[in-house]
């Protein structure tokens, strides 16, 4: 069966992927773009080094100008980021019967409740995984295991999460380094190829 996995090239959403592969599914890796800024180079290069199939899921530019609103209105950023990942979810399902991301236990964002869980199962006769279930204690140990990563500041051109796109907006609309204040600085694991010693 073909799953697609919501992927940025991070951990998290690599070892849900591996996960998945590792129990049959036919895995591609899909990375949201609302035609803003090309966020998805960075996780283009992450699922060839891993041998993935990745797709660039083309998504509404008014959805992304929808989000913005709300964090601007909000002053921080978390209730715009959900919306895109419950969007970008639904857009998903059109085409996909297994969906996949690699939220955790402990996040906040994205994040789908249970009752948004069960609604979009429901309503677009999918299913829905993700590792909710597990800490990140023990991400950082699997990961470890698995893949080469790399630490280091996050930056337009190393991460493909919505946050890229999201400042690009904020900055063309607010002036430049107004997404500064909403997303301070901060140091993001990007996966560049298997460990030597594991074996895909």
């Amino acid at each position: 069966m073909k799953a697609a996995v919501l992927y940025s090239g991070g951990k998290d959403s690599s070892l849900v992927a591996v996960i998945l592969q590792r129990l049959g599914y036919q895995v591609e890796l899909v990375t949201a773009n609302f035609g803003i800024f090309p966020s998805w180079k960075s996780a283009s290069q992450s699922a060839s080094c891993l041998g993935f199939k990745h797709h660039v899921l083309r998504a509404d530019p008014k959805i992304m100008e929808e989000a913005v609103n709300i964090i601007l209105k909000d002053g921080f950023p978390n209730h715009g980021i959900n919306l895109l990942h419950k969007e970008i979810l639904k857009q998903a399902a059109e085409k996909y019967q297994v969906l996949a991301d690699g939220t955790r236990r402990d996040d906040r964002v994205p994040k789908l409740n249970l009752n948004e869980i069960q609604s979009l199962e429901d309503s677009k006769s999918v299913q829905y995984l993700n590792l909710a279930g597990w800490g990140h204690k023990t991400i950082n140990q699997l990961s470890k295991q698995l893949f080469n990563l790399v630490r280091e500041p996050t930056n337009r051109d190393n991460n493909s999460d919505y946050e890229i796109e999201i400042r690009c907006l904020i900055n063309q609309v607010e002036g430049k380094d107004t997404a500064s204040k909403l997303f301070p600085p901060h140091i993001q694991s990007r996966v560049t190829g298997w460990r030597k010693d594991e074996q895909k």
